[in-house]
Parts: C-alpha cells; structure tokens; sequence
C-alpha cells in the first residue's frame, strides 16, 4: 500500500482507539498498558507526522530527537564526547536512567509527564532517534507512570509488517510484544 490509501484507514483507527468511550478497551487489549503503538512504513514518516499534527492540533508532539539534543546539550558536547567515547559499548549507561542519575529516558518521560498534566494527547514522535540508546520504546511504554495516566501514550512507530505478520522496528529490528494497541 502506498501512504495516500494507508493513511487514512490508520488515522481512523486510531481516532477509533482514542475516542474517550473506547480508552478502556486499551489497557485490555494491551494487557493493562496505557499507550497505542501506531506503525507505519518508515520512509512515509514525515507524511504521517505532517498529518498526525493536522489532525491533533491540540495534541503535544514529542520530538525524540529534539529530547536527544537537548539531553547533550545539558551535559555539554565536550563531556558528552568523552562520555559516550568512555561507554561506547555500553550506551545504556549514558542514556538510560540510573538510580543515582536522570538522563535522557527521565527527560522524555518528563515531557510526557508535562503533556499529561497540560491534559495534551502525548505523541511520541521520530521514535527513530532511541536507535543505539538502549532506550527500547517498551521502556518508556511500560513505565508505571505512563502506564497509570488517564490519557494514552500514541507512540509513533516506523516498522515494516512482514508477510508473515512480523513487525520491523526500522525496517529490521523485530518488535518486542508491547504492551501496546497496535494501529497498524
């Protein structure tokens, strides 16, 4: 399928699946989990955004990589140089939360936090940029924060559907078994 005749069929199922008389449905079909993994080819993903903003102009848009920029930019590109070059193959330990230091997964789920609270339809967007992070989107789906709010988490998910059903995170990376409604 090409993006002028997918587009629509996924944007009105994920009005469907946001409709408040339906939200209950989602923690049900995503065993307990508040958000809504929402696929598409990656190369239409600026379509998808582009429309997605059309149609959520209310919505709060969550850019991961603005959230990764800003991340560096809070320790410093020369500290993070030599961070990154020191933890090279170990990249959790310089994106991951620790418990005795908040990085780049506390500053995205504090922007949701902040969407949430603003009572913003959190968008996760360009989800692309966790790549090489060891961030995986289920953590971040199955934070026991997002997972209590009282509005979803839409996370905006570019993977190709196999034939056989499979989804590629970016074309090649298998998907984890979120706990997720899958919009696809």
């Amino acid at each position: 399928m090409n993006f002028e005749t997918d587009h629509q069929e996924k944007f009105q199922n994920l009005a469907v699946a946001l409709a408040e008389e339906n939200r209950d449905n989602i923690r049900i079909e995503a065993n307990g989990g508040n958000s809504i993994l929402f696929v598409y080819p990656p190369k239409d993903e600026l379509k998808y955004i582009e429309k997605a903003k059309e149609k959520y102009p209310n919505a709060e848009f969550i850019d991961v990589r603005e959230a990764l920029v800003e991340f560096i930019d809070s320790i410093g590109w020369e500290d993070f140089k030599d961070y990154y070059k020191g933890y090279q193959t170990e990249p959790e330990n310089i994106f991951r939360d620790s418990d005795d230091e908040e990085k780049l997964e506390s500053l995205i789920i504090g922007k949701i936090k902040k969407a949430i609270n603003e009572e913003k339809l959190p968008f996760l967007i360009h989800t692309g940029a966790l790549f090489g992070t060891e961030i995986e989107n289920i953590h971040i789906v199955e934070n026991p924060e997002v997972m209590k709010f009282g509005i979803p988490l839409v996370v905006f998910y570019p993977a190709d559907i196999q034939p056989d059903g499979q989804i590629k995170y970016l074309g090649f990376k298998p998907a984890s078994k979120y706990r997720c409604k899958l919009v696809k």
